[in-house]
C-alpha cells in the first residue's frame, strides 16, 4: 500500500457515520423510562419479581439486546456473568450478575467494551425496597450501550464489540469488578473499556445549563504499575500519555470530527474529585479504560429519596433529563468504537534512541494485522500530537533527522487498510532489568 492512499482513506474514514444513522433522542428515552418502570434497580432487590427490581431490568436488557441481534442474523452472542458478592454494602452476600451482548470480530479475543450500570439507588444505600427511579445514574448509560448496539450490530468490525450492563456499581464497583476480572481469565485483549455513568443531564446544581461538553476521566499514573515501572515512567515522561489517558485523547479527536456534536473534556483525573466507577477495576488490572460523564452534575437529583423539601425536587427522574445532549453523547461512543473496532492493536512497545545526538531514531513491536504505522511527535511542552508520519506495515523502525530526544515525546499507533488508526503507545527507555 502507499503511503499516499493510506492517509486518502484516514481523511476520509467516517465516524459516527460508519452506524449509517444517529441515535435517536426518543429512542433513548423510552428506553431510560423503561428502566425507570422497574421501580428500584437496586443491586439487593429481588432478581426473581416478574415486574419490579434488578432481575426484570436484566432480562429486558437481554430481551432488548435479542431483538436487536435478530435484526443482522443473530449477530450478538447474549449471556450473563455472575459471581457472589460479599462486603459491607452486602453484607449477606449478593449473587451480582452482568448482562453481556457479544458482536464477534475478526479477531474474537481483541475487545473493545461499552458498558453501564443497570443498578440504582436511593439516600440509603442499603435500602432496597423503595422507589429509585435511578434515570440519570445510570439509565443513562444502559440506553446508551443498547442504542450503540443498534448503530454497530449490522457490521462487521476487526475487534469484537462488547455491550455490557453491569450490576452492582453502588455496592462497590461490584460488575465491573465481575468484567474485568472476566476479561483477564479469557484472556481478551483490550483495547478500549468506555464506561458510560451519568450521561443524561444539562443543568447543574447552580441552575447553569451546560450542554456543549462531555467529560472524559483517565487516569495519568497507571494504577496497574509498581514502583519500577512508574520510575521508568517519570523517567520518560509519560505521565500524559498512559493508554488510558491515549484512549481520552482519541476519543477527543473522534468528537471533534462530529459535525454538530460536543467538546470532548479530556479531564486530567481517573474520576470525578474523591469518587469512583466501574472502569477502575479495568484500570488496576492495566485496561485502557475512561469514564464518560455530564459537563455539569445536580446531586439533588443523585442517591435522592423521592421528595420535594424547601421548594427543591430531589429525585433521579426521567424529567430532569435531555435526551438530545445524550444522543450526542452517545455518537461520541459510536464514532470511537467504531474507529477503535477498525484499527489494528496498538503497538505493545515503542522505544526511543537518540540520547546524545541530534537524531531520534523510533521502534516499535509489530502489531498484528496492521497495514502501516502512524509515528508521533511533538514538542515536550505539549501535551496533543503536532506531527507525524505514515510508514509502510513492513517497517518498525524509523529514523527522524533533526528531532532531539531531549525536547520531544513520541509515540506509535497502527493503521488499517482503511486507515482507522489505533491509539497511540508512548515511547521511551525500556525498563531497567533488576540488578
Amino acid at each position: 500500500m502507499r503511503i499516499s492512499s493510506m492517509v486518502l482513506a484516514a481523511l476520509l474514514l467516517p465516524t459516527v457515520a460508519s452506524a449509517q444513522k444517529a441515535p435517536d433522542p426518543a429512542r433513548l428515552k423510552a428506553d431510560v423510562t423503561k428502566l425507570v418502570s422497574f421501580g428500584t434497580r437496586h443491586t439487593l432487590s429481588d432478581p426473581d419479581h416478574p415486574t419490579r427490581g434488578i432481575g426484570a431490568a436484566r432480562r429486558w436488557f437481554a430481551e432488548e439486546m435479542k431483538r436487536t441481534g435478530a435484526k443482522c442474523g443473530d449477530c450478538l452472542q447474549i449471556s450473563t456473568i455472575e459471581r457472589v458478592f460479599t462486603n459491607d454494602r452486602a453484607p449477606k452476600g449478593v449473587n451480582v450478575v452482568d448482562v453481556l451482548a457479544i458482536q464477534p470480530g475478526r479477531d474474537p479475543n481483541r475487545v473493545v467494551i461499552v458498558q453501564g450500570h443497570i443498578d440504582s439507588r436511593v439516600t440509603d444505600v442499603m435500602n432496597f425496597t423503595s422507589d429509585a427511579p435511578g434515570a440519570n445514574d445510570d439509565a443513562s448509560g444502559v440506553a446508551l450501550v443498547l442504542e450503540a448496539a443498534r448503530l454497530l450490530s449490522g457490521q462487521k468490525f476487526d475487534a469484537t464489540i462488547v455491550y455490557a450492563a453491569l450490576s452492582g456499581e453502588e455496592q462497590g464497583l461490584l460488575g465491573g469488578t465481575l468484567l474485568a476480572d472476566t476479561a483477564k481469565e479469557r484472556g481478551w485483549k483490550v483495547t478500549a473499556v468506555l464506561n458510560n455513568d451519568i450521561v443524561g443531564n444539562t443543568v447543574g446544581q447552580n441552575g447553569t445549563r451546560v450542554a456543549d461538553r462531555v467529560r472524559v476521566f483517565s487516569e495519568g499514573i497507571r494504577a496497574s504499575e509498581g514502583a519500577p515501572e512508574q520510575l521508568t515512567r517519570r523517567g520518560n515522561g509519560g505521565e500524559d500519555d498512559g493508554p488510558s489517558r491515549a484512549l481520552a485523547k482519541a476519543i477527543d479527536h473522534v468528537g471533534e470530527s462530529i459535525p454538530g456534536g460536543l467538546d470532548v473534556f479530556v479531564d486530567r483525573r481517573p474520576d470525578r474529585f474523591g469518587r469512583g466507577g466501574d472502569h477502575e477495576p479495568f484500570l488496576k488490572l492495566g485496561y485502557p479504560a475512561v469514564r464518560f460523564s455530564v459537563a455539569i452534575e445536580n446531586y439533588n437529583q443523585q442517591h435522592q429519596d423521592l421528595r420535594t423539601a424547601d421548594g427543591v425536587e430531589y429525585g433521579d427522574t426521567v424529567d430532569k433529563m435531555d435526551f438530545p445532549y445524550l444522543a450526542k453523547v452517545t455518537a461520541v461512543n459510536v464514532g470511537t468504537i467504531a474507529r477503535l473496532a477498525a484499527a489494528p492493536a496498538a503497538p505493545d512497545q515503542v522505544l526511543l534512541r537518540g540520547a546524545l545526538g541530534s537524531d531520534t531514531t523510533v521502534s516499535w513491536t509489530a502489531a498484528p494485522g496492521a497495514a502501516g504505522y502512524r509515528v508521533h511527535w511533538r514538542r515536550n511542552d505539549k501535551q496533543d500530537w503536532t506531527d507525524h508520519r505514515d510508514v509502510p506495515a513492513d517497517a518498525t523502525e524509523l529514523l527522524l533527522k533533526n528531532v532531539n530526544v531531549d525536547d520531544t515525546f513520541f509515540g506509535v499507533s497502527a493503521l488499517s487498510s482503511t486507515g482507522a488508526d489505533s491509539i497511540v503507545t508512548f515511547g521511551g527507555r525500556a525498563p531497567r532489568p533488576p540488578r
